[in-house]
This record gives C-alpha cells, structure tokens and sequence, in this order.
C-alpha cells in the first residue's frame, strides 16, 4: 500500500501540490443506492417522482450537480477544479430502490473522483430529505467509485 498523499512526514494534513503534473482530461463516475422500501417507491412512481416539495428527481439531480462544483469547499483538501461536465442520473434499481450515478469530467491537473461521489451522495442525501416524512427509514448504501480516467492511472470497479 503507498503512503497516504494528504499526510506530510510529520503525519501533518497537506494538500497535494499538482502544480508540476501536466494538465490531462480525466473522468470519474460514482454510485450509491437509496433505498425507499417497496411500498414508497412504488407510490412515487405511481405519482410520477412528484412530491409535496415538488420533483424528487429533478430536485435530486439539480444538488448533486451543485454540490459536485462545491466539494472543495466541503473537503478541505480537494483543489478546486473547473467542471467541463457533471451529468447526474437516477434510476430504478428494483422495486424498492434508486441507483444514483454521477459522472464528472475535467482538463486539470488533478481527478475527479471527489466531484463525483459528492455529487451522488447530495443528490441521495436530496432524495431522502424530499421523501422522508413518507419513510423515515430510508437507507443511502453503496456509495463507491465507479470508474476513473485520466491521469497516472485508471480505475474500473467492474
């Protein structure tokens, strides 16, 4: 396992200095899962995703991509980087749960993994607060990197 990259020798946070590598196109795609319960998202999908607070997914997808632009102002050592792209999806997984995908791109000098699994985390974050007076109970899993391009090395969780 290689040393931590935000740690300096002293084990102090730093943030990374990128300033020397070559600025390249990279893409990251993240997922997560909400889980409504069956009797929940088969209500939603009877009303079309609509809500009290209006258009659950709209509303979802609209927060994901604002937080993605956000997210070095939400982790404190993730550069600020420019967007070229922020596409974020929500589907049906089954009967009973979301699958929220989020895909960033960027020509930068740094990845985008952060932009993209902050954006699918706020767009479920966003579900779950627009539904959770129908089921308190709701459950955000599997938020995990899909795929990475670009840069020193790639990376498929397929």
């Amino acid at each position: 396992m290689s040393k931590l990259s935000h740690l300096d020798e002293a084990g102090q946070p730093r943030m990374v200095d990128v300033g020397s590598k070559a600025v390249t196109s990279r893409i990251a795609r993240a997922a997560c899962v909400v889980i409504l319960g069956s009797e929940l998202m088969g209500r939603l999908q009877e009303e079309g995703f609509q809500t009290r607070k209006g258009s659950v997914l709209n509303t979802a997808i609209l927060a994901g991509i604002m937080a993605a632009k956000q997210t070095a102002s939400l982790i404190p050592l993730c550069h600020p980087l420019p967007l070229d792209k922020c596409d974020v999806k929500i589907e049906p997984e089954n009967d009973s749960s979301l699958r929220v995908l989020c895909e960033c791109s960027t020509s930068s000098r740094t990845g985008v993994e952060m932009e993209a699994l902050t954006g699918a985390s706020v767009a479920a974050l966003t579900i779950y607060d627009m539904c959770k007076a129908s089921n308190p109970s709701i459950e955000i899993t599997r938020l995990h990197l899909v795929e990475k391009r670009g840069g020193k090395s790639d990376f498929n969780a397929v």
